[in-house]
């Protein structure tokens, strides 16, 4: 029997996430034994050549590039889990909400303390348009599964795909979902 395919992507957020899977040390190497990893910034895959079974997004969807990221991603998984604050509720890039998208920019490039000679708002084609806020994922997308945890830690991550590739569902203890 083919083992199941392990996806994973970053999006507005600290790549944390990403750094806690790898806190998962040895058990990296019985990862590779449970999962195979498809499209994933850790091994620099940019496009699905398949569907996967289980997809792990991090981050919340901040600008246009995002959403369609994870429309894309939640199209070839099957079972897609959100995983760390910035995903679950946008998290830090989430303090933004807090005022209007031209307030935010005007003060990151016009107005700031640390804006020189009036600065410059970036105006370039190339650049993702940003969103009016940061969504969570769940906002754009069907999730399946929330890790909560700001990352989360690689035990927590590391039972639920143990769990997810062996067709179980996620039952963390509280020891996993709690945060001092």
């Amino acid at each position: 029997m083919a083992k199941p395919r392990l996806a994973t992507c970053s999006l507005a957020g600290c790549f944390g996430c990403h750094m806690s899977l790898l806190d998962m040390d040895e058990r990296l190497l019985e990862l590779i034994d449970l999962v195979d990893l498809d499209k994933s910034p850790l091994d620099d895959k940019k496009c699905f050549d398949q569907p996967v079974d289980i997809g792990l997004v991090e981050g919340g969807c901040s600008n246009e590039h995002n959403v369609h990221v994870l429309k894309q991603f939640r199209k070839n998984c099957r079972i897609l889990v959100s995983v760390g604050a910035c995903a679950i509720n946008g998290g830090v890039p989430s303090m933004r909400n807090l005022v209007g998208l031209r307030e935010c920019l005007e003060e990151a490039y016009l107005n700031g303390p640390t804006v020189e000679d009036g600065g410059t708002m970036p105006n370039d084609e190339d650049l993702p348009l940003l969103l009016d806020r940061v969504y969570p994922s769940h906002e754009i997308v069907k999730i399946d599964y929330f890790l909560p945890g700001c990352p989360p830690s690689a035990n927590a991550i590391w039972e639920t795909i143990k769990a997810l590739a062996s067709g179980r569902e996620p039952a963390l203890s509280y020891r996993l979902r709690k945060y001092d």
